[in-house]
């Protein structure tokens, strides 16, 4: 019967291995990060470009790499000789391209719009471009909403920035100014975050309906 020792050197190296995974556990938590995630995608038709390392994806496009969701009529989508990824979605007449993410650790979610959408694996940063519009759900609740010509959201620092101008400027919202809306997290007693709640609805029972009109007074 063969009986199998391994080398010093070999113990040597595993050890060294063992104690370099303990000193920056952070590199594990890096490969479940989107950007490590391979990018999915489905379309209508699909044009490759080997020598530019390019692909325009056209017709109902759906976009997934780990939580992400994006969603448009058309991509072009190119990926460097380091594998870090690049993409552009753009949405339909009357329809703007989608895009959604989870947030790291948390039960919340960024999602935004825009004519066009800018996405870069390396940096972990989206830029939404012509009605664009950026939300942040806690659960199924809306908690925060933003609205500009232009929002550019870095998942990696979780800072956002938002430009107005004519490229938001609607019915709403004729003269394009930046728009937001912002819900503070409500905490109990020892500062911990509450679960959302949703809007409490009226009480159909505590409903009158007024017998008689009062003129206002002049």
């Amino acid at each position: 019967m063969t009986h199998f020792f391994p080398s010093l050197k070999a113990t040597r190296q595993a050890l060294l291995v063992m104690a370099a995974a303990l000193l920056v556990p952070s590199v594990s938590l890096a490969e479940l990060a989107d950007r490590d995630k391979p990018m999915n995608i489905e379309a209508d038709a699909l044009r490759y470009d080997d020598v530019k390392q390019t692909s325009v994806f056209t017709g109902n496009v759906v976009i997934t790499k780990g939580t992400i969701i994006m969603r448009g009529a058309r991509a072009d989508v190119r990926q460097d000789p380091a594998g870090n990824q690049f993409g552009v979605l753009t949405g339909s007449p009357g329809k703007l391209a989608f895009f959604r993410q989870k947030r790291e650790g948390l039960d919340e979610w960024i999602e935004g719009e825009g004519e066009k959408i800018e996405y870069e694996s390396q940096t972990e940063t989206v830029v939404f471009t012509g009605q664009a519009v950026m939300r942040r759900y806690r659960g199924t609740f809306l908690n925060d909403e933003s609205v500009g010509s232009q929002i550019t959201y870095n998942s990696q620092t979780e800072i956002y920035t938002v430009k107005g101008g004519p490229g938001s400027k609607t019915a709403a919202n004729p003269s394009g100014r930046v728009r937001a809306m912002l819900t503070p997290i409500q905490k109990d007693a020892q500062g911990n975050p509450l679960p959302p709640q949703a809007p409490a609805a009226a009480d159909p029972a505590n409903l009158r309906p007024s017998t008689s009109l009062q003129e206002k007074s002049k």
